[in-house]
């Protein structure tokens, strides 16, 4: 049928019935058509028993197919067997599989069924399964030469049993249905009328009783265009075409609808069935070529311009087009290949613009040398050809000839061929000038390469000014003249104000020349930023918030001793960042745990494979009881995430918002890239992270800093040992200092168990385990006391918490097992005595003089490993003054008075805001007060006032 057949919606009887449609099925070859008569006549009800209405639907007898089989080509026909039903493939499956690709997998499942029935044949017969050679296989063979050397060394395979007939046989067909030819005519009327209601149940009939005849599948089609819905109209001539594959017309009209309604994959397919049904319509190869670079798929694209050129080998244009594809692709190579099999082709009149292409990719390839090499033969056979002066070779191919000698080295050749390059013909040639200034300041030779960038800028052609002044600067810069070249990078920034590469180059010179304050200038964000970000429609990202400018202006401000600029500066970016990472790491722990809405989705449809009315319910797939109480499951999970879905939908319509399903699998959720991707990753970052932390620290920000330690911990497998060390140690710090003390537990924890016998590690952890009633303490300190028995801090931590508690009991024997470990540890005999002492004025202790003698004797000994100083002396007066001997606690007493003690500086915490150090009076550290006001005490109690009030007077009076 011709298209515009196809496109008329007003066809009558006999327009519908002489159309080259009426074909049952047609054997997808490459080598021979089938042809058929097609003189039958137009079908009306009251000519339905006419018997030569030969038209409808036939079918080959055995000895068409037996002359089938004598094909070379693989052969596929397009035929519904059995109880199936067309009628599906003409909707989307619930896993989103188009009509076509259900078509297209039956069409690659019969070849690949006929194929293994060819081989098994062959191996049958002992005789090896050849095929003929094709020109894309050997291109620089004689393929005809091949193909005789094959015949002669296995013989013809097979051989028709008789000549082959073209055109119809006659009585190798059978006559369809008279029933079926009444019903089609009934619809046809239907149809001519516009009775469209009427037609449709009944052709459907006719599909379901006879699902190989072409003309129901046409008719619906016209029917559904008719009625506007293209959809189910491209669905069913799908089908049609399929069961009459030669008609390139109705092809090209299923590309055009596929493409409106925005269907490409669909549309790829059918302009290669299109050019499979007319090879010689080259607008459908450009269009499928064209169609391929639009989608992105340039490997594609370029294997269709390259057949285009192969067919048309004159057509240069489709020949670069596949080249340039090919290198997009990363197929360099082959577009390589391809461009010198044009030269070889044509070595005396071939096109320099194919040669310059040649150059161009092999230069990109860094294979210089080749690319001169294909300059050179050119330049000699120009030579050879005698060719005047005038007719040289072009300025391109020379400049990219001096660029091959610049990357091998010959920079006097690569002068001389770049000598073309003069002031008189700079301002046509500026694209060339910048390529060969490329070349030079590639290999360092930036002198060179300045005077040609200086040559072009006094040209005022058409070129870029500001990569002009860039590469100026460049070379200014690398020739240590960094006056001219900061010059000349501030006339490329007035003209490409983002570009962030030329400001921070710009910014390294000024800092060279210790002009911090001007580069603080250049980076800092305009004054106008933010009306400038509000009329931003392009939405582009103002070049003051990228990553690179804020990371370099922080190093600035950390240099210059600025540290609130400095966090100011990195902290937003750094914070992001480790919550981006956060939270990326969470949604891939949870993926791993969910069933994907597509294993759901397949999961459900045994259940559909199980229903009885199906069409193919006799194929079912036998299912086990495991596997449909899964689907039940899944049928159900399904059915849950579809309410929530539809809940919030609802509850987002009526709040007025827009509203976006949030993907509740995350596999589809747009993952948002981090500012600084190689944060966590670059060794320079990670010391960035460990300085912010201090920064903030420093600045009394102890929750930020927090956050940033505790965030960049939860990656901790992207971090080194050392800086890992180095965080936990800051948390740990902050802990120490700051209320919440929950915060540094862990990493208090991780540094008690990597040194277990450090007292400052164990002080750090008791000073946080002090402010705090978790449980975990004391379960952790039971873990360490087992493991490392003889490490004395949390023995004496054990014996603080029985003491906090009254156990004093317990506490003297943890005190006591710490004594046997370090004996002349002063602080543990401290213990020791004052736990003996306190256990001496319990109750329940019947020898209380013993063990008040022996805890004054582990006070004495502290006493004398303390040498008798004053704190020594106080608890010593204080023990006996505690028991009720207060005549040895008066003397003891008396000799604290008669001590001098020198102040010791007392370390200021930064949450100790509210003591003031600077104002304590001399003598903070001496114990005179407090011994004086307990010695009064005694005398007052001895009824000795008046000694008593002398001894408040002399001491204790301000």
């Amino acid at each position: 049928m011709e298209e515009e057949d196809i496109r008329d919606d007003g066809l009558n009887m006999d327009d519908l019935y002489s159309n080259p449609h009426d074909t049952v099925e047609l054997a997808y070859t490459s080598d021979s058509v089938m042809t058929e008569d097609k003189s039958a006549e137009c079908v009306h009800r009251n000519q339905a028993e006419d018997s030569d209405a030969n038209s409808d639907e036939e079918e080959y007898d055995d000895e068409v197919d037996e002359e089938e089989d004598d094909d070379d080509e693989d052969t596929y026909t397009l035929r519904f067997e059995g109880e199936v039903n067309p009628l599906a493939l003409t909707e989307v499956d619930a896993f989103g599989i188009q009509p076509y690709q259900h078509l297209e997998r039956m069409e690659y499942e019969a070849l690949a069924a006929k194929k293994r029935k060819a081989n098994l044949e062959c191996d049958n017969q002992g005789m090896p399964c050849e095929k003929k050679l094709r020109q894309e296989d050997y291109p620089d063979e004689s393929i005809a030469d091949l193909n005789k050397l094959m015949e002669e060394m296995y013989g013809n395979r097979r051989k028709s049993k008789k000549i082959k007939q073209r055109g119809r046989r006659k009585g190798s067909r059978k006559k369809v249905n008279p029933e079926i030819t009444r019903k089609l005519g009934d619809a046809t009327l239907y149809y001519a009328h516009g009775r469209y209601e009427e037609a449709i149940p009944l052709l459907k009939d006719i599909i379901l009783i006879s699902p190989n005849l072409p003309d129901p599948y046409h008719t619906l089609g016209l029917i559904y265009n008719a009625m506007g819905d293209k959809k189910r109209a491209l669905d069913f001539y799908m089908l049609a075409v399929h069961l009459t594959p030669k008609d390139a017309s109705l092809w090209k009209l299923l590309i055009t609808w596929s493409l409106e309604q925005g269907n490409h994959g669909q549309a790829c397919y059918c302009l290669d069935r299109a050019i499979r049904a007319d090879p010689e319509d080259m607008g459908l190869r450009y269009h499928r070529a064209s169609l391929y670079v639009e989608l992105g798929e340039h490997h594609k694209g370029a294997v269709s311009y390259e057949h285009i050129w192969q067919l048309r080998p004159k057509n240069l244009e489709a020949l670069k087009t596949a080249a340039t594809l090919y290198q997009k692709s990363g197929d360099h190579e082959r577009s390589i290949n391809i461009l010198e099999e044009y030269l070889k082709k044509n070595p005396t009149d071939a096109d320099m613009s194919v040669l310059c292409l040649l150059a161009s990719v092999l230069m990109a390839e860094d294979a210089h040398e080749k690319a001169l090499l294909h300059i050179e033969s050119a330049q000699h056979n120009n030579n050879n050809n005698n060719y005047s002066n005038n007719n040289v070779l072009p300025v391109e191919l020379l400049i990219k000839a001096g660029i091959c000698h610049v990357h091998l080295g010959n920079m006097e050749k690569a002068e001389a061929f770049f000598s073309v390059l003069t002031h008189e013909n700079v301002n046509d040639f500026a694209h060339l000038v910048i390529e060969a200034a490329k070349s030079l300041m590639s290999v360092k030779q930036h002198g060179s390469a300045l005077k040609y960038c200086l040559m072009l800028e006094g040209s005022g052609g058409g070129t870029d000014k500001g990569l002009l002044f860039l590469n100026i600067g460049r070379c200014y810069s690398f020739l240590n003249s960094r006056t001219q070249a900061i010059d000349y990078f501030y006339k490329a920034l007035n003209e490409h104000e983002d570009d962030v590469g030329a400001r921070l180059e710009l910014v390294s010179l000024l800092l060279e020349e210790n002009k911090g304050d001007e580069a603080v200038c250049v980076l800092s964000p305009p004054h106008d930023s933010e009306s400038r970000v509000a009329h931003n429609s392009n939405m582009v990202k103002p070049w003051w918030t990228d990553e690179k400018v804020k990371l370099k202006l922080s190093y600035i401000y950390k240099s210059k001793g600025s540290t609130e600029s400095f966090v100011e500066t990195i902290f937003p970016l750094v914070r992001e960042t480790l919550y981006l990472e956060t939270i990326q790491r969470k949604r891939i722990g949870r993926r791993k745990k969910k069933i994907p809405v597509k294993e759901l989705l397949e999961r459900a449809r045994v259940l559909d494979e199980l229903k009885s009315d199906s069409e193919l319910y006799k194929f079912r797939p036998v299912a086990s009881a495991a596997d449909i109480s899964k689907a039940l499951r899944a049928k159900k999970l399904l059915e849950k995430k579809e309410a929530e879905k539809e809940e919030k939908r609802a509850a987002a319509l009526a709040a007025g918002v827009e509203w976006q399903s949030d993907d509740s699998d995350g596999e589809s959720r747009v993952y948002r890239e981090p500012p600084m991707p190689n944060l966590l990753k670059d060794g320079e970052h990670l010391t960035l992270i460990v300085d912010l932390s201090n920064a903030l620290i420093s600045l009394q920000r102890y929750w930020e800093a927090l956050e940033i330690i505790n965030s960049s911990l939860k990656l901790a497998h992207t971090l080194t040992t050392e800086v890992q060390e180095e965080l936990r140690s800051l948390g740990t710090q902050i802990a120490y200092k700051i209320d919440g003390p929950a915060n540094g537990w862990d990493c208090a924890r991780h540094i008690v168990s990597q040194n277990p016998y450090s007292f400052a590690a164990w002080n750090c952890y008791y000073k946080i385990m002090s402010r705090s009633k978790l449980e975990k303490h004391s379960k952790f300190l039971h873990e360490k006391l087992s493991k490392h028995e003889d490490s004395v801090p949390p023995i004496l931590i054990k014996g603080h918490q029985r003491t906090m508690n009254s156990k004093h009991q317990e506490a003297a024997c943890h005190y006591l097992k710490a004594y046997k470990l370090m004996p002349d540890n002063p602080l543990i005999n401290l213990c020791v005595g004052t736990a003996l002492i306190n256990l001496a004025l319990g109750f329940r202790l019947h020898n209380k003089h013993q063990c008040v003698l022996q805890g004054l004797a582990f006070l004495y000994n502290n006493l004398r490993l303390s040498g008798n100083n004053q704190e020594a002396l106080y608890n010593l007066a204080r023990a006996y003054h505690h028991v009720g001997l207060i005549t040895i606690a008066a003397t003891y007493y008396e000799k604290v008075l008669a001590i001098h003690q020198k102040d010791h500086p007392i370390p200021k915490l930064p949450n100790d805001g509210t003591e003031v150090t600077s104002d304590l009076k001399p003598g903070y550290c001496d114990l005179k007060r407090e011994a004086a006001y307990n010695l009064h005490l005694i005398y007052k109690s001895s009824g000795s006032m008046d000694l008593a009030r002398q001894v408040l007077k002399d001491h204790c009076s301000l």
